[in-house]
């Protein structure tokens, strides 16, 4: 049997849902976006009247007030985004368990057990969210999930649109290639570089060419391009663990030297700390993200020997790697940290002979007693000294004021 897959992307969620909660808006271009004053001023989405003056996502914010002056700029409210994706999972679930999350705003459906048209479930879905949670959705429907997610990109907004196997050369083939999932901007300029310019190019490729260019991952866009996906769905019950807690920062100046560094460590790595706690869980691979402020920057990690979910440990771990890897030619304008292999807190703890095991211990009682308070009276109501030394990098609350993503991964054959 023919598998019917359905991408159902929700239109430009975050504004969309704002636009809904703020009836004087909806009649205005709108976008989603950070804090000017903090340097946070970044466009993270906007409404479809926001996109006729050719706002895009990612632009400093003054750019987009240039091209539109009469935008209306929200702040993020990260805790209603995600109780509204939860809203339209439980529409999706009454089709099948077969849903799977893409972030927030996406999911994949495979509805082939419902033996009906895939077409006439995707509208069903539509109308169901248009009339019961008041935003639009735009649904692909297809054999594979990549031609799917085309799909769904294929015409927006509050759209469905089916590619089959009797018409995806006609509608996939000619798209950028770059509208292909998982060609990324340096794969894309690769491919480029070789004159494939569109999806069509990259299927008329031989495997053999694409393995000689990007080893085992020719082989994926290979099939990605040529509709050979047979990666499945997976059931909404066992959709995957987080894989990595992470949590980043533009700062509110210039970093100008370790000590300033140190600061937005702590700040950051506290916050990953305490979700790690809430979550139940330790890790053991430290990562740092940094960019300069001429916005170039690397990702360095490193293994500790125990899994940890302690605050000190991440800051030293963190604060080594940076110390290792920078040079300070340049002032740093963001800072990142995440920690990966994550196991749960029960797992048992090795102790060594020279009473480690024990003073970590020690150290994660005392940080649990310190959420408690800080969950009470607010994150500033117990802090080490060094965040005393610079009101201005130290203010800011990446707990209450930022999203602290999981990481996931591609997953499932291909």
């Amino acid at each position: 049997m023919e598998r019917l897959i359905l991408h159902s992307d929700c239109n430009s969620f975050y504004a969309s849902v704002e636009c809904l909660h703020r009836p004087e808006i909806r009649n205005k271009p709108v976008a989603v976006g950070g804090d000017v004053e903090q340097r946070h001023g970044i466009i993270l989405a906007k409404n479809e009247l926001a996109k006729k003056y050719n706002i895009k996502t990612g632009e400093a914010l003054w750019q987009a007030r240039q091209k539109c002056p009469e935008l209306v700029i929200v702040p993020p409210r990260f805790e209603l985004y995600q109780r509204f994706s939860h809203l339209c999972h439980e529409i999706y679930l009454d089709y099948t368990d077969q849903v799977e999350p893409f972030g927030l705003d996406e999911c994949w459906l495979d509805v082939t057990a419902a033996g009906a048209n895939g077409v006439n479930i995707a509208h069903k879905i539509r109308e169901r969210i248009k009339f019961e949670l008041g935003i639009t959705v735009s649904i692909g429907v297809s054999y594979n999930k990549i031609f799917a997610k085309l799909g769904s990109d294929y015409k927006k907004p509050d759209a469905v649109t089916e590619i089959s196997r009797a018409n995806y050369r006609e509608i996939a083939w000619p798209l950028p290639v770059g509208d292909l999932l998982y060609v990324g901007s340096a794969t894309r300029r690769k491919l480029e570089s070789y004159c494939k310019h569109t999806i069509g190019d990259l299927a008329a490729t031989p495997e053999k060419t694409l393995r000689g260019w990007f080893g085992k991952w020719g082989s994926v866009l290979y099939a990605f391009a040529n509709g050979f996906d047979i990666s499945p769905v997976s059931r909404y019950v066992d959709r995957e663990i987080v894989k990595s807690i992470g949590n980043s920062t533009t700062t509110p100046r210039d970093l100008v030297d370790n000590e300033d560094v140190k600061i937005i460590l702590y700040i950051l790595a506290d916050s990953v700390a305490r979700r790690l706690r809430e979550h139940g869980c330790k890790g053991r691979i430290i990562s740092i993200s940094v960019r300069n402020n001429q916005l170039s920057g690397f990702t360095r990690q490193h293994a500790l020997a125990n899994y940890t979910n302690i605050t000190t440990e991440i800051v030293q771990a963190g604060m080594e790697l940076f110390l290792k890897h920078y040079d300070w030619q340049h002032p740093i304008r963001s800072l990142g940290v995440s920690i990966s292999e994550l196991v749960s807190d029960v797992a048992p703890l090795q102790l060594d002979l020279f009473g480690q095991g024990m003073e970590q211990l020690k150290m994660e009682q005392l940080d649990i007693t310190l959420d408690g308070l800080k969950k009470r009276f607010g994150s500033k109501a117990v802090r080490p000294a060094i965040l005393l030394k610079d009101a201005e990098l130290s203010g800011f609350d990446p707990k209450r004021d930022h999203t602290i993503h999981p990481v996931s991964l591609i997953r499932g054959p291909l």
